[in-house]
């Protein structure tokens, strides 16, 4: 049995999907764009440079999500689907995964950005398995709060053997593991597994791969 482990934005999506939600609020006019997006662009920024905060990144993510009831939230993500998602979706990152799906590999997204915008792209893919940062919800609505250890950075790898556990697995269950991904973020996950590949690299994560011996592939 194999594992494969699959950055979401800017790997297998041309494009960051948590930019692009916030981008696609905005044009809905659903949040101010005066305010929101000069914030949205820094966060991004520093996620690119490593210099990220999470923890106030994700108060400024989630918050949005408190203050519109679920279904019109889901109604939202439906048109975002369809306009923002699906045209980031290039044809060798679906073909990637459906190598390793036909391989019978145990295939996870591992992805910062959480579950709400995440779910249905994963379901695209065909991905079973999700492991994302979890908004906190109550009476089936969100807080606009974050729920456990965000799946960023180390806590890829604590949310990943949390996720091993609840299965009865350990790193030992897997005769080989890959990771596909774009981010000096990811650097920490990437150095777990037995196939680290750099995926359209950052400069960061390309010096890095480079300098290691690591495979480097584009999926543009």
């Amino acid at each position: 049995m194999n594992l494969v482990l699959f950055d979401l934005d800017k790997t297998l999506l041309n494009g960051d999907s948590d930019f692009e939600w916030a981008q696609f609020l905005m044009e809905k006019g659903v949040i101010e764009r005066e305010l929101y997006e000069p914030k949205n662009l820094l966060f991004f920024e520093q996620y690119k440079m490593g210099t990220l905060n999470i923890i106030e990144f994700l108060d400024f993510q989630l918050a949005p999500l408190s203050r519109h009831s679920r279904k019109v939230l889901d109604e939202w993500h439906r048109e975002f689907m369809q306009n923002k998602v699906l045209p980031m979706i290039m044809k060798p990152a679906r073909d990637l995964v459906a190598l390793h799906r036909e391989a019978g590999d145990v295939c996870v997204i591992i992805t910062a950005t959480n579950s709400f915008v995440t779910a249905p792209i994963a379901q695209e893919f065909g991905v079973e398995h999700l492991i994302a940062t979890e908004p906190e919800q109550r009476d089936g609505e969100f807080t606009g709060r974050v729920s456990g250890i965000p799946s960023f950075r180390e806590g890829k790898i604590a949310r990943l053997q949390d996720w091993m556990a609840q299965h009865g697995w350990s790193w030992a269950s897997f005769a080989d593991s890959w990771f596909y991904s774009d981010s000096l973020n990811d650097l920490p996950l990437l150095a777990k597994v037995k196939h680290p590949v750099a995926v359209d690299p950052d400069d960061t994560l390309r010096a890095h791969a480079v300098q290691s011996g690591w495979p480097i592939m584009s999926l543009r």
